[in-house]
């Protein structure tokens, strides 16, 4: 399946675990993989010395240690560091069950690079210290462990990645462990492409991470959006949004969609909308920006007015509530072509879609489109298919033409950049309520003006939108607002997995 990143494989995991792979099954798999290899090359009784840390990847080294003294080898485990140093109850579980092992394993704790000089080397040794989630150079005494193990005699075994080595990039952090053998899970890492005389021969193993984790929306998608937020960030710094909406009948729509790009963790939204639409639009909350067009709807005339904003944002959604005259689809080409001039990211919902099916072509610039069946029909001109998997495919041909990413709406969202398909199941039959479509472009659009690609934030955006949906209906029922999802969408941007008890609980 190609490569993925160090964040994509942590994404995956979460996914993995979200769907009820536990974390515990996942470590189980990757450490008897390991001791599957050494086992293929080598046969009890063997002297095998792991080097094992206090991450996951000391973890998984726990595990193959454990499976190798089983089948009669002669293990020793280094763990270098300290055991309060561990982290993740699967590790400390591990660790516990080596603990009560006395009998077949030998256990030495280093805390401090003085204690190596009295490890012995042996026929085969494990390097398990640190994995891809390695962050800068290697500190003592992990730095000084890889240095014991590449001047021990051995055959070297890996597990997932030599320590030391960026998994992005294949940069050398330091220094990294020279493997004669590199056991790594699920896939390859894209830094192994520039590091081979690190890696030795490289043996992909599985670790039970079913399909549905790559192509169902989940947890890890919304990890994949997380902000980091620096200490000194400044206003403005976190992603600024311009919402183009509102006509004589809907102001509720843009004010929604500009609440929900809020409550996703932007610093400023800026609605533009029809003046008397703007009025009440202001009226929802002192935190809107209005900027009052002239007339009841959006024309030509009073698009112009628009155009200053576009050098103050960094993503532009139409649509929400805009009325289907004439004028207003006419002003909607013109701004689009505005907006391809600036290079900003666009979403188009609603009424946009509509208007730009009138003049359909390949945008110069980024774009989310999010329709609903019936919209998609508009925009594509083709009905779609009853099979899932077949509505994908349909997706994923219209995105491709368009050269831009669909999130088609609907009991099942289905999400395509003309390359990858992604399906969102979250979500309940109480979000047929209007509005809550609204409420998914603001998210989606927040994402993007953090500086996202459309894909990743109509998936995460997808996935949040529903998720908390899920929420609002735990507490209410089918007797929903679109407002009601209003306060659970920062609970889901900060804590995704927790969503997982909701659904649980059905």
């Amino acid at each position: 399946m190609g490569c993925l990143t160090a964040e994509e494989m942590r994404a995956l995991e979460m996914n993995s675990e979200y769907l009820g792979l536990s974390r515990v099954q996942m470590m189980e798999n990757a450490g008897r993989g390991v001791a599957e290899e050494v086992l293929r090359r080598f046969k009890p009784p063997c002297r095998v010395l792991f080097f094992c840390g206090t991450g996951g990847n000391g973890g998984d080294g726990f595990v193959a240690a454990r499976h190798l003294a089983a089948l009669g080898f002669d293990v020793e485990v280094v763990l270098v560091g300290d055991e309060s140093e561990m982290r993740g109850e699967e590790v400390k579980r591990n660790w516990e069950i080596l603990k009560s092992m006395r009998s077949s394993i030998r256990l030495r704790v280093v805390r401090d690079s003085s204690g190596l000089s009295e490890v012995e080397g042996a026929e085969v040794i494990v390097d398990a210290l640190v994995g891809t989630g390695i962050k800068g150079t290697l500190r003592p005494p992990v730095r000084q462990a890889v240095e014991a193990i590449n001047g021990m005699e051995g055959f070297k075994v890996s597990v997932d990645i030599p320590s030391g080595l960026e998994a992005d990039t294949g940069e050398v952090l330091g220094a990294t462990v020279r493997a004669d053998l590199t056991v790594t899970f699920h896939c390859e890492k894209p830094g192994f492409q520039r590091a081979e005389e690190h890696l030795g021969e490289v043996i992909v193993k599985p670790i039970g991470v079913p399909r549905e984790a790559l192509l169902y929306a989940g947890p890890g998608d919304v990890y994949l959006v997380s902000e980091k937020r620096r200490s000194d960030a400044h206003k403005g710094e976190c992603g600024r949004v311009l919402v183009v909406g509102g006509s004589d009948l809907y102001s509720g729509a843009p004010a929604l969609t500009a609440l929900a790009a809020y409550r996703a963790g932007v610093d400023l939204v800026y609605v533009a909308a029809p003046e008397p639409a703007a009025h009440s639009i202001a009226g929802f909350s002192p935190s809107l920006i209005t900027l009052k067009l002239r007339g009841d709807f959006l024309s030509p005339s009073n698009q112009w007015a628009v155009r200053p904003f576009l050098e103050r944002v960094d993503v532009v959604a139409i649509g929400p509530g805009l009325g289907r005259r004439e004028e207003t689809f006419e002003a909607v080409k013109m701004l689009l072509e505005a907006v391809e001039e600036a290079r900003l990211p666009v979403l188009l919902d609603a009424d946009a879609i509509k208007a730009f099916a009138g003049f359909k072509r390949r945008l110069e610039t980024p774009a989310v489109f999010t329709p609903h069946r019936g919209e998609f029909k508009t925009l594509t001109g083709r009905d779609l298919p009853d099979q899932l998997d077949l509505v994908g495919e349909v997706v994923k041909e219209e995105a491709r033409a368009l050269g831009a990413t669909i999130l088609l709406k609907g009991p099942v969202d289905v999400i395509s950049d003309g390359s990858e398909v992604k399906f969102n199941w979250t979500g309940n039959p109480g979000m047929t309520v209007g509005g809550t479509g609204d409420v998914l472009s603001g998210i989606v659009a927040a994402l993007m003006a953090k500086g996202f690609s459309p894909f990743r934030s109509a998936v995460a955006g997808a996935f949040v939108n529903g998720a908390a949906g899920d929420f609002a209906y735990s507490e209410k029922g089918f007797h929903l607002l679109p407002t009601d999802l209003l306060e659970w969408i920062p609970v889901v941007l900060e804590d995704p997995m927790s969503h997982r008890e909701v659904r649980e609980g059905g």
